[in-house]
């Protein structure tokens, strides 16, 4: 939690030098009678997200299902574009750094583990004007995630190694994405799940699924 609370206020920082980009181009929607041009170009964005991450892991494997939550850093850059002329669709991609993970008890000892991940997103959203310089956008979709870093902690043996060796997890891992944003001018803020669909578990006869509820704050320019 120190290094999200570090991250977030280096955001906030931030914001004002941002601001002198004034209100992006995100969604402009059409003038009455306004005819369609010729030479069409779509509006792309690009937007900075920090916030967290709460994660778990359901397991059939009971040294690995971490069914307590795990809070860690959501980091990432995006950028979204536009389907069609004064269209309210984007199509949304980027990269995160994403720290999920879990936790739980085993035989009355306690452990956790880390699942640091690298994600794709590739969504599709939605924007709703509801006031001046204002949208709401709802987005569904999915995500690709390769693992790049993460412990396993076991504490009745004091010992620690890596979450994705041969007795932990795959490094792959996919699924679906839904949630919704709310932008004003050049702020940004959403609230998400990811559905892990990938079996991330090494064992055939187990599986292994993450889960991930997100909360991100950023910009749009």
């Amino acid at each position: 939690m120190k290094r999200l609370t570090i991250a977030l206020l280096s955001l906030a920082l931030t914001m004002p030098a941002l601001a002198q980009y004034g209100r992006p181009r995100y969604y402009n929607p059409p003038r009455p009678h306004a005819a369609p041009s010729h030479h069409y170009t779509p509006d792309i964005y690009y937007g900075l997200r920090l916030g967290a991450a709460f994660a778990t892991v359901s397991s059939d494997d009971i040294y690995l299902d971490g069914g307590s939550l795990k809070t860690g850093l959501n980091l990432g850059a995006v950028v979204g574009f536009q389907l069609g002329y004064h269209s309210p669709v984007f199509f949304e991609t980027g990269l995160s750094y994403v720290e999920k993970g879990g936790q739980g008890r085993y035989e009355g000892s306690k452990f956790t583990y880390g699942l640091d991940y690298l994600e794709m997103p590739l969504l599709m959203k939605y924007a709703i004007p509801v006031a001046p310089d204002c949208t709401i956008q709802p987005f569904a979709g999915g995500y690709l995630a390769v693992g790049v870093a993460g412990k396993i902690k076991d504490f009745a043996h004091r010992q620690a190694y890596s979450s994705f060796d041969n007795d932990g997890f795959n490094r792959f891992d996919g699924g679906l994405r839904l949630g919704c944003g709310v932008q004003y001018q050049f702020l940004y803020a959403e609230l998400g799940y990811d559905i892990g669909l990938a079996n991330i578990s090494h064992d055939y006869f187990d599986t292994s699924h993450t889960g991930t509820l997100f909360a991100t704050i950023g910009v749009n320019f």
